[in-house]
């Protein structure tokens, strides 16, 4: 299992999160906790704050899908060719229990990888273990093109 301690073991693209994470992942407070490239798992924590709440003191229910979106991604990142993108066909959260203030973890893992399309689910939970929501989505696989060389005069 490669763990939160052996980072230069992890994938291209678990690694790119560190050098240049994204400004609505920052946000969110994401932290990569550990990843199982084998297994096809991620685990993540959120620091969610007061920032992300709704007006009832709960997290607001797009942040929490916001999350879950971030939980899958890093999942499907996992098995990812260099070169490759992952953009999510389709996307489907299930708010179980109100999400609150605090540091809440999440868990991804692939289901399936096919030659073109990627199967992923996860879950969100609180520092008491109460399962907050649970999520699945498939991503479609894209290999970018290479950039051209341009000749020299």
């Amino acid at each position: 299992m490669t763990s939160a301690r052996a980072t230069d073991e992890w994938p291209p693209n678990i690694k790119a999160i560190f050098k240049r994470r994204s400004p609505a992942s920052a946000y969110l407070g994401l932290e990569v906790i550990d990843c199982d490239v084998d297994a096809g798992t991620v685990e993540l924590a959120f620091e969610a704050t007061e920032n992300l709440c709704n007006l009832w003191g709960g997290i607001h229910g797009g942040m929490v899908a916001a999350m879950m979106d971030d939980i899958l991604a890093i999942a499907v990142g996992l098995k990812l060719e260099w070169g490759q993108i992952s953009p999510t066909l389709e996307m489907k959260v299930s708010m179980l229990s109100v999400a609150r203030p605090g540091r809440l973890v999440g868990r991804g893992r692939v289901l399936r990888r096919g030659k073109s399309v990627v199967f992923v689910e996860g879950e969100l939970l609180d520092a008491e273990g109460t399962l907050l929501a649970k999520g699945s989505s498939t991503c479609t696989l894209v290999t970018l093109k290479k950039r051209e060389e341009k000749p020299t005069a």
